[in-house]
């Protein structure tokens, strides 16, 4: 999907990427573990060392991870259209990293890069949850997106100055390998997956790339400071440029700042964030009056704030308890069919003692659509003649949805992961003549 798929700890599930330290959250302070928040410790694959393979690579300096995901839904209640159906996609994941301080001296020095390949182009969202007249604003499957497809994710240079305070990264990119990492992407239904900044439709997120170059500085141990500039092209989606560096169709640059603290609150880790982007490129607005021109805007922003803090510690455990996340973003809605984004989870890691690895998270999501594109759509109904929802020349009127999301996730192997849940929709694709809607998911990692 082009708009959201969520952060270098998106690939697949948070525990999919952070089983390998390469994907860890750095933690500045000993004291501060983050396992209950979504950053969990180091675990074993599927193939261990793969018969001296992978620890003979990294004794030069080359560590990667491999993760598979499948995500499986069915509608069994409400929806655009009632007829039951199995929907399954899938996706593998290669990530790596080259260390080259050791062979060059300069600190931190690394090339970093992401191959995915995605496959089954089946989405039940828009096959039956909503309207299929309409625009989708949520998936059922956040791994979904792009069809069936191999492409670079990223390939980039990275390095530290002043005392490894200042990271500077630079190369075939997108803007979550340094913004919005606060949260992680465990539930199945997109819109509770990681932050909130992939609602801006000006950028594309972790599978996409685009030229850039970032920078954070460590203003403290817990307070760093992020920005950037990264292009803006609107050709980077299309199956031609899955391997391409071209700039061709560049039309302006992203300029994002964002604030993030790393703090503990009662011996309890906790991350938040706040930030905003802005863009020169020429956008579209979403409404134009009949008889006139459209016009396009030449200096759009969106904005996004986030925290993830843990809140409970199991007695005997220190990566057991509970934790809550929460979300908000508030778009330009004169260029972003957005308006605002909004979510709120809570999770709960090891909750049975005899399971203390697996979790269970409960999430909602509000979606508000821009009134922009709403009074686009009331005007082409107009200009139709047409005001019965029913007729199939009926263009629907989008105003705002709501989205409930359970899931247990099992792991009854340190490299596997099987999470069932169910979500609860109302008013599925923002249009609010659809039936709310219920579905039922399985959503599987496998770490080699």
């Amino acid at each position: 999907m082009r708009y959201k798929n969520k952060a270098l700890m998106l690939v697949t599930t948070l525990c999919a990427l952070s089983s390998n330290p390469l994907f860890a959250q750095d933690a500045k302070e000993t004291t501060w573990d983050g396992s209950v928040i979504g950053f969990e410790p180091n675990s074993s694959g599927m193939l261990g060392d793969m018969g001296g393979l992978r620890s003979g690579l990294s004794d030069k300096g080359f560590n990667f991870g491999l993760v598979y995901t499948s995500e499986s839904a069915s509608n069994i209640a409400g929806g655009y259209n009632h007829d039951n159906h199995f929907s399954y996609v899938d996706q593998v994941a290669f990530i790596f990293e080259q260390d080259l301080e050791r062979y060059t001296g300069i600190p931190d020095a690394k090339i970093e890069g992401l191959i995915t390949n995605r496959n089954h182009d089946d989405n039940l969202t828009t096959k039956r949850i909503q309207d299929s007249r309409a625009n989708f604003n949520d998936l059922n499957q956040e791994v979904w997106g792009g069809g069936s497809i191999t492409r670079l994710g990223y390939l980039t240079f990275s390095r530290s100055f002043d005392d490894r305070r200042l990271h500077w990264r630079v190369g075939q990119m997108n803007y979550q390998q340094t913004f919005d990492q606060i949260a992680p992407c465990d539930f199945q239904t997109l819109s509770l997956c990681g932050g909130k900044s992939s609602y801006a439709r000006s950028w594309d997120t972790w599978n996409i790339h685009t030229w850039g170059t970032t920078f954070a500085y460590d203003v403290t141990p817990e307070l760093t400071i992020k920005t950037g500039v990264l292009e803006k092209n609107d050709l980077s989606s299309q199956r031609s440029r899955t391997w391409s560096f071209s700039t061709h169709g560049s039309n302006g640059i992203l300029l994002p700042v964002e604030a993030q603290y790393k703090t503990l609150v009662n011996d309890l880790p906790g991350l938040y964030n706040v930030g905003v982007m802005y863009s020169n490129a020429d956008q579209n607005e979403l409404y134009t009056a009949s008889g006139e021109k459209t016009r396009s805007r030449d200096n759009t922003w969106f904005m996004w704030a986030g925290f993830n803090q843990q809140i409970t510690r199991a007695a005997d455990a220190l990566n057991r308890g509970m934790s809550v996340a929460g979300g908000f973003a508030l778009g330009d809605q004169r260029t972003d069919p957005f308006h605002v984004a909004a979510s709120l989870a809570v999770r709960y890691r090891g909750f049975f003692d005899v399971l203390p690895n697996d979790w269970i998270g409960l999430g909602a999501s509000y979606l508000d659509m821009s009134k922009y594109q709403a009074r686009t759509q009331r005007l082409q109904n107009a200009l139709n003649g047409v005001d019965d929802f029913n007729d199939p020349s009926y263009t629907p009127v989008v105003g705002h949805s709501i989205q409930f999301d359970l899931y247990y996730r099992f792991r009854p192997l340190p490299w596997l992961d099987i999470q069932p849940d169910i979500q609860y929709w109302i008013h599925p694709g923002a249009v609010k003549e659809t039936q709310d809607a219920v579905v039922v998911g399985l959503k599987t990692a496998v770490r080699f």
